[in-house]
């Protein structure tokens, strides 16, 4: 897949367009990347991504916009494993947003990515104050020429498919719902850092996964799966929030118990699917109370793994 930071002022080939913030790629999203490729084949035209960074409630309204559900990384990696050509990520500010509809349409859609085929979702907005819709979309579409497609809301048991829905689920701790919308257990992937190695003092050793945003859409005590750089799968035990025993910094870190594990992990990547909540974060008289709750959570993650690939 090709990831284009820029674009340029007059496009070399034609797309097969869709737009959109694509955090998380859930079940939803793909249903709009299958319809993308779908149509790009028929009309022989390239599948192309335009997202953007940051999320623009991110700039507008940082103190009240949603945590992110994936890094940059991982979404560009989900959207090449669904077989995405090219994806353009335009860094998004108030000139980028100050644009008018028209503006937009022209130079960016249709000279800047050569889009012939456009796929929107039904919430789409964009330009300067949000003025852009559908309506202006159809009436660009017939004075230029391109076709134009909404693309239906996805409902997976009755719910809207959406990443305020996976938001939830995940925060209520609610893995199975979040595993159904997204259409994968959820995950975050990172690299191995060094911690402050109390986990490896009190037998323990862990795994310090870098995170790319201080608010994670979930926290707790977790049964997990890991994948390292080399495809190498193991179970484990993931402690992901605030460490209230021993940290008072305020910064969320990941940790991650690997079982029946002798290696080292320092400087690669590493993605640790959340399978089963075990417990809530909480603060402990003392280290003797931590470590005798973090040995019961791994007998609990063990039994849960041992019970899950048997089924």
């Amino acid at each position: 897949m090709r990831v284009c930071r820029t674009i340029s002022a007059r496009s070399q080939s034609p797309t097969a367009l869709t737009i959109g913030n694509f955090d998380g790629v859930h079940q939803g999203h793909q249903a709009m990347l299958a319809r993308l490729k779908e149509q790009a084949r028929a009309l022989d035209l390239s599948a192309c991504v335009l997202t953007f960074e940051p999320h623009p409630l991110e700039l507008f309204a940082p103190r009240t916009a949603p945590t992110r559900l994936t890094s940059l990384r991982e979404k560009l990696e989900l959207l090449a494993a669904h077989g995405i050509e090219r994806v353009h990520v335009s860094r998004f500010n108030r000139a980028y947003a100050s644009r008018s509809p028209q503006d937009f349409i022209e130079r960016v859609l249709l000279e800047g990515l050569g889009m012939r085929w456009l796929l929107i979702g039904d919430d789409f907005r964009f330009g300067a104050r949000r003025a852009g819709d559908f309506a202006v979309l159809q009436e660009a579409s017939r004075k230029h020429g391109f076709g134009l497609e909404p693309m239906p809301t996805v409902e997976q048991d009755g719910v809207r498919v959406s990443s305020s829905a996976v938001r939830a689920a995940l925060a209520a701790g609610r893995l199975a719902e979040a595993e159904a919308l997204l259409g994968r257990p959820y995950s975050i992937s990172g690299r191995v850092v060094h911690g402050d190695k109390l986990g490896r003092q009190i037998g323990f050793p862990t795994a310090n996964v870098q995170l790319r945003h201080n608010r994670p859409p979930l926290s707790g005590i977790f049964a997990v799966r890991t994948l390292d750089g080399h495809g190498h799968a193991c179970n484990g035990a993931a402690s992901l929030g605030l460490r209230p025993t021993v940290d008072n910094s305020g910064q969320a870190k990941l940790e991650v118990h690997l079982f029946d594990f002798a290696g080292d992990l320092y400087g690669q990547h590493l993605r640790i699917d959340f399978l089963h909540k075990i417990r809530d974060e909480k603060k402990f008289s003392d280290i003797e109370a931590l470590k005798a709750r973090i040995a019961e959570d791994c007998d609990v993650a063990r039994e849960y793994l041992a019970a899950k690939e048997r089924a």
